[in-house]
Order: structure tokens, then sequence, then C-alpha cells
């Protein structure tokens, strides 16, 4: 299948990608702290679930507007969606380099090429206008 336009099939794999991750991170973090001793275990599996919560809501907001870029063809949409992802994608390279354990890496480091694919089916998208969506085919001109 060729993923020419369809960010709605992209934000969709997002979602679920980045909402498996970060219950991992979650779980992680939780059980590393309570581990350790640490005294606030329960604020920290609280915080962890209000933080899983908010970012499960930010990820179905990128896909439903994804949805709706492609189900109406819409060049303003799309540019939309291309911005709010490039704010994912500074997130995930501030987080990757600042990473304290190895699944925040991956973790981050995936999460910034999700944001980058659907950034260029966006663009893609965007340049369309709504029309179609096609490769470009290279000319050659005899000299």
């Amino acid at each position: 299948m060729k993923l020419t336009y369809q960010t709605a099939a992209a934000g969709l794999v997002q979602l679920g990608v980045m909402t498996l991750l970060n219950v991992l991170n979650g779980g992680y973090s939780v059980v590393t702290q309570c581990q350790k001793g640490g005294s606030d275990c329960v604020g920290n599996l609280i915080l962890s679930l209000l933080y899983f919560m908010l970012l499960t809501a930010w990820f179905t907001g990128l896909w439903f507007l994804a949805v709706a870029a492609q189900e109406r063809r819409s060049p303003r949409l799309a540019l939309l969606l291309a911005g709010a992802e490039g704010l994912v994608l500074l997130v995930a390279v501030f987080n990757a380099r600042h990473h304290n354990y190895m699944l925040g890496l991956v973790t981050s480091i995936v999460d910034a090429l999700l944001a980058a694919w659907i950034i260029m089916l966006a663009l893609r998208l965007a340049h369309a206008r709504g029309g179609r969506v096609r490769r470009r085919k290279i000319t050659r001109t005899l000299d």
C-alpha cells in the first residue's frame, strides 16, 4: 500500500504506537521509582496517568486533524497538521537528546520518525491543493 496522501492512516499508526510506548514508559518510570524506595510512589503513578491521558488526547487530536485534512483535501488543514507535527518533532528531538534510559530514547526516535513521515505526507497533500497527489514524471529531452 502506497501512502501518498493518507494522513489518516499515518495518524492512526502514530496514535497506536505512541500510546503503547507511553504506557511502557509510564510503567517503567513507576516501577523503577517504587523499587528504589521512593517515598511518593502513588504520586508518581498519578502523574504518570495524567501525562499518559494528556499525550493520548494530543495524539488523538492530531489523528482527527489528519482525517479532516485527508477527507476534505484541505491545504490549510494539511499545513496545520504539518505545523502541529513539527512541534511533536521538536519535542521528540529534545527528549532524545536528554533521555534517561534506553526506552525513552527509543520512544523519542520513533516519535520523531513518525512525525517526520506525517509532515511529509501533509506537505504533499497541501502541495496538491485539493487535487490528486501524484508523482512527478521525469521528462527527458533529447539534445
